[in-house]
């Protein structure tokens, strides 16, 4: 009866109200979702309350946050054992270790980096971020999936048909239950390139040898190949997971996969059986503003390039606002820096003069390189920036 009671406190429903009233990322208190029930220690609680209703504004598609989807299909997957991009040292949830654990650093408002979450609505009341600790410290466990056979494919990182601007350092493939780690091997899980025109099925292909496939401990629903020692190719790459032949992947109760995609997940036709087959593209970023702001702004500048959403007049980065096409253009063209005002932040016609190459090649005069936290731009990203700069930083 608690329980029932805290759904309709006054941070409850102050914080349905905040998110509701703004665009950005949010997550209350967790609205009353029909059917959801209460708020509880368990995912499938944190995930119908929490992650749903409120964080997927953000949190979702090709285009979500450091790549972080918080959907139903993804957010086990992409969240339990995985790495933060904005701190790698931590794991976004890492099992028994709530302080450990970056989504509770992001949510006290206690990760040092970045904004705190839901970014730009009310923060959870500590009684519920107490709920996803709890989840969190005894072990961060799975939702119960319904009963099916076969077992079927649920999603993938990179997602069908994207276009990334970088080899990704793996493919994830996330499943609707435990897999039986034995049978998720270098036969099962294959990825290969089309060699250089496109399609498969002609002979030119070129097979992906990885450093490892596994299946983690730590999240048994995920199967990762890992490529992060392949030469990085633009090219299209195809994922293949084997559902069909003497060696497919089952689940830990012997059935097989159910592999066919059909244009939307969950994969499969309601038989076992069936190969599964995705799709990806490998493209550099182009010297378009749409294609910087696809492949650079917003999936790695706008979690902290959020706009003037309860900030401080002129203050960084929130006061940059990188979250869209239009904006962006706004903030950067012809803007006077902040850091360094002898300088605008894109000075069309002139790349060197422009204080957003300053930052991203780490020759600024204040500040810190951007981004501040993971991997540096690499050097064919940031000449696709420059040559849209010396060609006029056109909208």
């Amino acid at each position: 009866m608690r329980q029932k009671e805290r759904l309709t406190t006054p941070a409850r429903v102050l914080a349905l109200l905040g998110a509701l009233a703004l665009t950005g990322c949010g997550s209350g208190d967790g609205p009353l979702i029909p059917g959801a029930g209460p708020l509880m220690p368990s995912f499938d609680s944190i995930q119908a309350n929490i992650f749903t209703p409120l964080c997927t504004n953000c949190h979702v598609g090709a285009t979500a946050p450091l790549g972080l989807r918080l959907d139903e299909a993804n957010s086990f997957a992409l969240l339990v054992g995985r790495a933060s991009v904005q701190q790698p040292a931590f794991q976004r949830v890492d099992p028994g270790d709530p302080d450990a654990s970056y989504l509770i650093r992001k949510l006290e408002g206690t990760a040092g980096t970045g904004g705190r979450m839901p970014l730009g609505a009310p923060p959870l009341p500590q009684a519920d971020i107490d709920m996803v600790r709890q989840w969190i410290a005894t072990g961060a466990l799975p939702g119960g999936a319904a009963p099916m056979t076969p077992i079927r494919v649920t999603s993938l990182d990179p997602l069908p048909g994207s276009v990334v601007p970088m080899l990704p350092m793996q493919v994830t493939a996330i499943f609707d239950r435990d897999l039986n780690a034995a049978t998720v091997d270098l036969t099962t899980f294959l990825v290969e390139r089309s060699g250089g025109d496109g399609t498969f099925g002609d002979g030119n292909e070129v097979a992906i040898n990885p450093v490892s496939v596994t299946v983690p401990m730590v999240n048994p629903r995920t199967a990762i190949f890992d490529m992060s020692t392949t030469t990085p190719v633009e090219d299209t790459y195809r994922v293949t997971l084997v559902g069909t032949g003497a060696a497919v992947i089952q689940d830990l109760g012997g059935n097989a996969l159910d592999g066919e995609l059909a244009g939307a997940f969950p994969s499969g036709d309601g038989t076992a059986g069936g190969n599964f087959m995705a799709d990806f593209e490998v493209a550099g970023v182009q010297p378009t503003l749409q294609s910087i702001q696809d492949n650079v702004f917003t999936p790695i500048c706008s979690a902290c390039h959020t706009g003037p959403t309860n900030y401080t007049l002129g203050a960084l980065p929130a006061g940059m606002d990188l979250t869209s096409l239009g904006t962006s253009f706004a903030e950067l063209v012809g803007v006077a820096s902040l850091q360094n005002p002898a300088l605008e932040r894109v000075d069309p016609g002139d790349p060197d003069a422009s204080w957003l190459i300053r930052k991203i090649e780490n020759t600024q005069t204040v500040g810190q390189r951007m981004p501040p936290v993971g991997a540096a731009l690499d050097q064919a990203t940031i000449d696709a920036i420059r040559q849209w700069i010396a060609d006029g930083a056109m909208m």
